[in-house]
């Protein structure tokens, strides 16, 4: 149905033009809020127009959803559209750090058929080069830079690894380990076995989530919304409140922990 090797290139490709303006190497991308506390750059919208060019290019049937074009209706007479971050983390990506991500998603009827992070600023190996590369397909696994991915096992909730600057009173019992701004990488850090649990408690965008939560599921993670339910893909309003990410023994302690602050967040 997709030429993988293809879509692969496609989304490293994106990665190289989101690099050649990232300022941790001296270059410096217009800024401006999208809304006030959302930050934007020259280097999102020109990820954003590439991979709508070359992504609609390579699948002409399916429709469109990012974070930087303007929602169009007809995105939901079909069964399969892109879902895009361009990057995924801006924040850290203008402020020169290395915790972004482009993040695209194939979605079919309302489910993730493929999933990709491109974050080429991010190295992997002991000489310090190279970029990581995540890459999912449905039913068949998930990757980091071409190694298989099997997520945390982790069987207690008390001690598990949150990607987090801070946690509450109630959640002292975790561990908090390096957090990079882009949720979709925090996800991806389940599946790599590098943190044990990701949550969060507000209401968010299906293009934050949808690659890295392929890419979860397929390494072993358990992925639901804040209150353990599915999660789906492509529906008239794109957000969903929530999102639990977690080593499957500890999902169901997880779900009822956070039941009565998900239920008084999400009103």
């Amino acid at each position: 149905m997709i030429d993988r090797s293809r879509l692969q290139a496609i989304i490293r490709e994106a990665g190289r033009i989101a690099m050649a303006q990232w300022p941790g190497e001296g270059h410096a991308p217009a800024v401006w809020e999208k809304a006030p506390g959302h930050p934007v750059c020259e280097s999102d919208l020109a990820v954003d127009a590439f991979l709508k060019r070359e992504l609609t290019a390579l699948l002409p049937a399916a429709g469109w959803l990012s974070e930087e074009t303007a929602d169009a209706p007809e995105r939901l007479t079909g069964g399969l559209i892109w879902l895009v971050d361009p990057i995924d983390g801006t924040r850290d990506y203008i402020r020169g750090r290395t915790g972004w991500a482009v993040s695209v998603a194939l979605i079919s009827t309302g489910r993730p058929l493929f999933g990709a992070l491109c974050a080429p600023a991010r190295s992997r190996g002991r000489d310090g080069k190279g970029s990581e590369f995540w890459f999912a397909e449905a039913g068949r696994g998930a990757w980091r830079n071409g190694v298989r991915l099997t997520a945390s096992r982790r069987a207690v909730l008390a001690g598990a690894r949150v990607p987090a600057t801070q946690v509450g009173p109630e959640d002292a019992d975790l561990v908090m380990v390096a957090q990079p701004n882009s949720i979709a990488l925090r996800i991806a850090m389940v599946a790599a076995d590098e943190a044990d649990l990701v949550a969060t408690l507000r209401w968010g965008y299906e293009w934050d989530i949808g690659a890295a939560a392929l890419i979860a599921r397929e390494a072993g993670a358990a992925v639901t919304d804040a209150f353990g339910q599915p999660l789906n893909y492509n529906k008239r309003d794109p957000r969903a409140f929530g999102l639990l990410v977690t080593a499957p023994a500890i999902h169901p302690a997880a779900v009822a922990r956070l039941a009565d602050r998900a239920q008084r967040l999400a009103g």
